[in-house]
């Protein structure tokens, strides 16, 4: 079965000749260059082509490219390449990815730091993700309110892998705290509409219909004023048990 991606593009023009035409380009010292045949190269990914051969080209020379597009660019490429041998084992060039990583998320420039945030969510291998936990976490204080949203789905996304919680056993209290003290109007759930409130409601009792561990979200909203809210807060705790030898909580 082919591997899922987050990213479809329709791409028709397959020869060896590309093939070493994107390599040239990758290795010549032209950005517009360098942008072109990124985005030929993944395109032909994004088709079914195996181009291994890239992979060592695109490490040496356009790893250490400071141009902004080229950065995003690399990262759509690291998101659909191969990043694991024939046996599953994580490849030893990884390590020189997981340097250019960290220094992404020490960048001065948000931009970097949102768009390398994002490709770690979408990262399923926990030998790339541990190294880099530190400087994710680092980024919970970073000034610009869009890089905190990033490291918060990466958070979250690392403590979904299937060794999350011996990677990041913290997470749920980490992203507790940062909730409790975020500013940025967006994030601060307490500032929320009544409307978006219903909606979050919503998923609440969705979420509590298949984990019954998760019935005490709503409780909070007890010292609620607004009365749509605290009925529907209630309600949501007063579920149906599939089990009829257990009692129900509300």
């Amino acid at each position: 079965m082919e591997k899922s991606c987050s990213l479809v593009v329709h791409f028709d023009k397959s020869t060896p000749a590309l093939a070493t035409e994107i390599k040239e380009d990758l290795e010549g010292n032209d950005v517009a260059s360098k942008i072109k045949a990124l985005k030929k190269a993944i395109m032909l990914l994004l088709n079914g082509e195996t181009i291994p051969q890239l992979f060592i080209t695109v490490i040496r020379h356009v790893l250490t490219c400071d141009d902004h597009t080229v950065q995003k660019l690399l990262l759509l490429y690291l998101e659909i390449t191969d990043k694991t041998d024939s046996r599953g084992k994580v490849l030893p060039e990884m390590i020189l990815i997981c340097h250019n990583l960290r220094n992404n998320l020490q960048s001065p420039n948000e931009f970097i730091h949102g768009v390398t945030l994002r490709f770690l969510c979408r990262i399923n291998e926990s030998e790339i993700v541990e190294p880099l936990i530190p400087s994710i976490l680092s980024n919970l204080e970073h000034r610009h309110p869009f890089v905190r949203r990033n490291v918060v789905l990466a958070v979250m996304s690392v403590y979904k892998l299937p060794q999350g919680e011996q990677l990041l056993d913290s997470a749920p209290e980490i992203v507790e705290k940062f909730l409790a003290s975020e500013q940025d109007p967006p994030n601060r759930i307490i500032d929320w509409g009544e409307q978006l409130q219903m909606i979050v409601l919503e998923l609440i009792k969705k979420v509590c219909r298949n984990n019954k561990g998760e019935k005490e979200l709503p409780r909070r909203l007890k010292e609620e004023k607004k009365e749509k809210l605290l009925f529907l807060g209630g309600s949501r705790r007063v579920t149906p048990n599939p089990s009829p030898h257990q009692k129900e909580t509300v």
